[in-house]
């Protein structure tokens, strides 16, 4: 098993991780992480993007089941935001939808990081 899939911890704890990781790259559609959780972490968000594009009651439902609850403005949570705004954003486009651009290490350990970002 690579890296990226295990990362040294137990499965409760990745789960949390990319849970957290897709609702803050939907609110604030920029993170700056380490490589290895970006990578994963494409995945999941992609996931989440091709659930929002169908755009029906069983997709919506399934992307509420992996998404945290947290609001992005008054009227407007992580959910919606998905189903919305960033389905529109990338109805034409098949696949693709984050770009990962690599920065120097980090300081205190060396990991590799790098900034993981809407197109």
């Amino acid at each position: 098993m690579s890296y990226i899939q295990k990362q040294g911890k137990n499965t409760a704890w990745k789960i949390a991780l990319l849970r957290n990781l897709t609702t803050e790259l939907i609110i604030h559609e920029k993170l700056e992480i380490t490589e290895a959780r970006a990578k994963e972490l494409r995945r999941h968000f992609d996931h989440m993007v091709t659930l929002a594009k169908k755009g029906d009651v069983h997709s919506r439902r399934q992307a509420a089941a992996w998404l945290r609850h947290i609001d992005v403005s008054e009227k407007e949570n992580a959910l919606q935001k998905l189903f919305t705004k960033l389905a529109k954003k990338f109805k034409t486009r098949n696949g693709g939808y984050t770009r990962i651009l690599k920065l120097d290490n980090r300081r205190g350990d060396n990991a590799p990081m790098c900034i993981i970002e809407l197109v």
